[in-house]
């Protein structure tokens, strides 16, 4: 889909469908008002002003209206977006109520779209509302379904966002390319999770990392099973043994910020293209969707590109551990006594409790070896965070009430709930181990905190944050933006704590 802005001065109903947007206090002069100089025909004023007066769309939040004019003129639809009220308003909750016209727009097979602002430039930064309706635009119009034999193209191409003032190009400019981007980052994060395990092993998932980096700018490393082996990353060859599938290490760089080549943050993803959960073996139905245990990786490698293309002023390292956690003869085991690059020992009570492993070493590595000076990890950890906190918000362990200020503002720009779990010192108690220095699983209780605080052993006193999204990674169902499978959770998070700490 090509997006474009459009003077409302020289445009002339070019689109096949037109989104207007209505506040629930409006009424229909004001309606109208906003397409000042694109003055709306006869039938469509008279089929709006009956749907206001019968009281058939009310303008409430999430209240979408479809009018079909049956004509080969543009426009051929109206779509009438309740956004309530101007006092509630939010840019996400225009984020879902566009996503959900744009999927309207789709099932009519419309080709274009128009959307003129000017009623919505008085609530904010004219730049955030382009970019908000941009992206929720890309984040709506994508489904995953290249193995089905009857697919169907998207019939959406183009999208036009109709200004008024001359002096508002700018920012309209500048919020299209910013939500093209992102959107595009979280579709990539989504189809790399929900690319089957057959499909996606570690290997590929260093090809697809090294296809972003030179798509977008980015510099991509790639060390394979003997590369890894000298680095002494132990814990994360422990559990990619079984796999006849080897392991990668994936280290992508972007500088973004030369003059100041000591400062680094590191991002750090979990790459588990498969998880069977080892000898701990999980039921059938847990397995189903572990092709998923990779989705911080990918959130990673989506953040990697936005943050690239973006020209974010930060000096950014990415880094993935990936490999599969498979079942066979030389599979490490329940009791064993591992080792890892950080020096520390692991005794193993949960050959399902992997992903930490994995992410030990990485983190190690990023700091050891990359000079991260941040330490961000993202991971599909915990059925535990599942528990605590639902499908709606990712649980963060943090060691730094600065760092996590970061990410909580990063959060309410991009509404990818965040929530803060205690890291006490009582419960580090429950990862110590009578035989080794650590053990990889602190049992039921405060389970995602006991998770995130092992990797916390490992970051060297560095600003650090764990952010868990086994729970907001994945959909069971479709929804506004949202499709069900991956959903794409971290890309734009990531980008926009990047973008935060420019400041």
């Amino acid at each position: 889909m090509i997006f474009q802005s459009k003077n409302i001065k020289s445009y002339n109903n070019e689109a096949q469908t037109k989104f207007i947007t209505y506040f629930e206090d409006s009424q229909l002069d004001k309606g109208l008002a906003l397409d000042k100089g694109l003055p709306l025909d006869k039938e469509i004023h008279s089929k709006i002003k009956f749907m206001l007066d019968s009281e058939d769309f009310d303008c409430k939040n999430g209240q979408l209206q479809i009018i079909n004019l049956f004509r080969n003129e543009s426009p051929r639809n109206v779509i009438l977006v309740g956004v309530g009220k101007k006092e509630d308003f939010t840019l996400d909750r225009l984020r879902k109520n566009i996503a959900k016209a744009v999927k309207e727009a789709a099932k009519s097979k419309s080709k274009s779209i128009d959307i003129n602002i000017e009623n919505l430039v008085s609530l904010m930064n004219l730049d955030e509302i382009v970019r908000t309706i941009s992206e929720a635009a890309v984040m709506a119009d994508y489904k995953f379904d290249q193995y089905k034999s009857d697919k169907k193209a998207s019939t959406l191409e183009e999208f036009n966002i109709l200004y008024a003032q001359e002096d508002h190009l700018e920012n309209i400019s500048k919020g299209i390319n910013e939500g093209v981007i992102l959107g595009q980052a979280n579709i990539l994060t989504r189809t790399l999770v929900n690319e089957p395990a057959n499909i996606l092993g570690p290997i590929e998932l260093a090809e697809a990392a090294k296809k972003a980096g030179v798509e977008s700018g980015f510099q991509v490393e790639i060390f394979d099973e003997v590369a890894i082996k000298k680095l002494n990353m132990l814990a994360f060859l422990e559990v990619a043994k079984a796999s006849v599938k080897p392991p990668r290490l994936i280290v992508m760089r972007y500088q973004g910020n030369p003059g100041s080549k000591e400062e680094i943050v590191g991002l750090v993803g979990k790459g588990l293209t498969y998880d069977s959960g080892g000898l701990s073996i999980k039921p059938t139905t847990g397995m189903v969707t572990m092709k998923s245990d990779m989705g911080g990786a990918a959130a990673v490698i989506g953040a990697m590109t936005a943050i690239t293309k973006l020209k974010a002023k930060v000096n950014v390292i990415g880094v993935v551990a990936s490999c599969e956690n498979m079942i066979g003869g030389n599979s490490y085991r329940p009791g064993d006594i591992i080792g890892s690059m950080g020096g520390k020992t692991i005794e193993v009570i949960n050959t399902d409790a992997e992903g930490r492993l994995t992410l030990v070493d990485a983190v190690n590595y990023i700091i050891e070896k990359e000079h991260a000076t941040k330490v961000v990890d993202i991971a599909t950890l915990t059925g535990a965070v599942i528990s605590a906190l639902g499908t709606t918000a990712t649980g963060v362990v943090a060691n730094n009430d600065f760092f996590f200020t970061r990410l909580e503002q990063a959060s309410k720009i991009c509404d990818e709930k965040v929530w803060r779990l205690p890291a006490f010192d009582e419960y580090k108690e429950l990862i110590k181990s009578d035989v080794a220095d650590l053990k990889n699983s602190g049992g039921r209780n405060a389970g995602s905190i006991t998770a995130g605080l092992f990797i916390g052993e490992f970051v060297k006193d560095k600003p650090w944050l764990h952010l868990d999204i086994a729970g907001t990674s994945w959909a069971e169902k479709n929804s506004d933006y949202e499709s069900k499978g991956g959903t794409g959770a971290g890309a734009r998070l990531l980008y926009h704590l990047i973008k935060q700490l420019e400041k």
